[in-house]
This record gives structure tokens, C-alpha cells and sequence, in this order.
């Protein structure tokens, strides 16, 4: 019980410790990165692509390239760097299977998209819960849930491959 009530607390305080307290919200007060902060973060999303990037190109992917961009949607829309390209490598081969240019297998693969960045854009916005007709399934859950409803039900094994593709994204391997 004392733990739910500290729960509460930090909850009914995290507002104010993010924000700053009301007074401060009719201030202009402007809160940038020090350099070597935003030096830090670049170098971070620059990592990450180029982690996506090198696993398509060692297996000569079409999406190549598209990891920078494939990072970009994915803090945009508060999803893990790694979620977009081990989705299309699961049902696509990184894109080299895409049917009409969606290489994630979008709705049943029933969905044509003029490009790869349209593509990525589309589903990144869905997996981030930004979509009203698919938000109950992706909005605020984790990556294993997400996983779960975009093609969990269908393939019980699916989360656990995909996640797999994630864990080698990230080791570069």
C-alpha cells in the first residue's frame, strides 16, 4: 500500500519536475542542449543509422541508407531505433521482398506506398500510436506489445524473431 502511494506521489509530482512549476510556464525562458549534449545525441542517432545501415549493406538490402531516416521517425514517434528495420527484415528481407514499395508488410501487404520513405513515415506514425484507427493497439505499449499486435496473433513466433533482428541491429553483427 505504501508503495502505491509513492507511485501516486511520483506521478501527481513528475509534471512539475518536467515542466517547472505553473509560475515558470508565463516566462520565456528558452532550455537548450549545452554542445556537448546535442554533440552526444547526434552522435547517438549517427550510430544508430549507421548500425541499421551496415546490417543492410553486409546483406545487400535495399533499404540501405534509409537507416538515418529510419531513426528520425522513430524518436519522432517515441518507438525504438531498431523496431522499423527489424520489422522490414522480418517481412521483407530488407526490402527486398517489399511488395509495392512496403517493405514492413503493412496491412496484409494490401497497402502501396509511392516509396520506402513513405513507407516508413506511415508505419512509424502507426507503431507510435499517432494513427486514431490504430492507436488502441500501438498508443503507450511496449515494443513486445506492439510486436504482439502487428503480427503476434498470427505468427506466435514473430515477437520473439523480431526481437532477435533488434538485439542484432544493435550489436552490429
Amino acid at each position: 500500500m505504501e508503495n502505491t502511494k509513492q507511485f501516486v506521489r511520483g506521478l501527481v509530482l513528475l509534471p512539475f519536475l518536467t515542466v517547472g512549476s505553473p509560475i515558470a510556464m508565463f516566462h520565456n525562458n528558452v532550455v537548450a542542449f549545452s554542445p556537448e549534449a546535442q554533440s552526444t545525441y547526434v552522435s547517438l542517432s549517427e550510430e544508430h543509422a549507421k548500425k541499421i545501415d551496415a546490417y543492410f549493406s553486409t546483406r545487400s538490402m535495399p533499404l540501405e541508407g534509409y537507416g538515418a531516416k529510419m531513426v528520425k521517425v522513430a524518436e519522432e514517434n517515441n518507438i525504438d531505433w531498431r523496431l522499423l528495420p527489424a520489422i522490414a527484415i522480418k517481412e521483407s528481407t530488407g526490402g527486398k521482398f517489399a511488395c509495392h514499395n512496403n517493405p514492413f508488410g503493412w496491412g496484409s501487404c494490401q497497402i502501396k506506398f509511392k516509396n520506402f520513405d513513405e513507407a516508413i513515415d506511415t508505419v512509424a506514425m502507426n507503431l507510435g500510436g499517432n494513427n486514431p484507427a490504430t492507436e488502441r493497439f500501438y498508443k503507450n505499449t511496449e515494443t513486445k506489445i506492439k510486436l504482439h499486435h502487428y503480427n503476434g496473433t498470427v505468427v506466435p513466433t514473430y515477437t520473439h524473431e523480431v526481437m532477435k533482428f533488434m538485439d542484432l541491429i544493435e550489436q552490429g553483427a
